[in-house]
């Protein structure tokens, strides 16, 4: 598989990510889906994709602590492109059984309790959403963080079993909002607040001038630490 990685890396070097989704669009039809936070990045993917091939699937997880803002995007994206995003959420026992075991705000007790959270709330409901399916995009940028400088456009996900495709992986933000607003693409009005990055309500803050653009996610822990298991390394 890793000749393949590095074989579609080399093939794609350079391209534009409508040029990569074309062909994983076509090439993986039925087995690929987009998985999306509502986020910029991938509402950026959502416009490129359903241009493309508007019975792509696109999902997102739904944790049951995400902001006001991002259940409105919802809504406001499937009515603008019509379609209708598949939302996964949580194991109800599961979650019941976290709080329960560990209290409600346990994520603000250590890391490891932060990545139980998680591992109940998001990595659960993915693995789920991954059924049936070859490849996933994803809508990562190196220049999001130091955890994600390493990151390819093409990637083997080993702990899923798929390929990972990241169309907008060379994109700074500037291109992102520049897309945003040259196509009107429907985008969470927190950014415009000071969150670049949005997640769950209890474990976002807006971040200050200079601060790295996910200093707001999880603030209380290292920024080394930053991710939540989706996309582990």
């Amino acid at each position: 598989m890793n000749e393949v990685i590095e074989q579609l890396n080399q093939q794609f070097d350079g391209h534009s990510p409508e040029e990569v989704l074309r062909f994983f669009l076509k090439e993986y039809k039925g087995k690929i889906a987009m998985s999306s936070s509502l986020g910029l990045e991938d509402q950026v993917l959502t416009d490129l994709i359903v241009k493309i091939d508007k019975s792509t699937r696109i999902f997102t997880l739904d944790t049951g602590r995400l902001f006001p803002e991002t259940y409105s995007l919802i809504d406001k994206t499937n009515n603008q492109y019509g379609i209708h995003l598949d939302v996964y959420f949580p194991d109800s026992n599961e979650v019941e059984q976290l709080v329960k075991t560990e209290g409600v705000n346990l994520f603000y007790n250590g890391i490891e309790q932060r990545k139980a959270c998680c591992r109940v709330r998001k990595i659960g409901p993915l693995k789920r959403a991954f059924m049936g399916l070859e490849v996933w995009i994803c809508g990562l940028r190196r220049e999001q963080s130091v955890t994600r400088q390493a990151v390819q456009l093409v990637e083997w996900d080993e702990a899923n079993k798929l390929i990972k495709l990241n169309p907008l992986i060379n994109f700074t933000e500037e291109e992102v909002w520049a897309y945003i607003k040259e196509h009107q693409v429907p985008y969470n009005r927190l950014h415009k607040e000071g969150f670049p990055s949005i997640g769950c309500q209890p474990c976002t803050r807006a971040v200050q001038p200079g601060e790295d653009i996910r200093a707001g996610r999880w603030w209380w822990e290292n920024l080394e630490n930053k991710e939540c298991g989706l996309h582990r390394r």
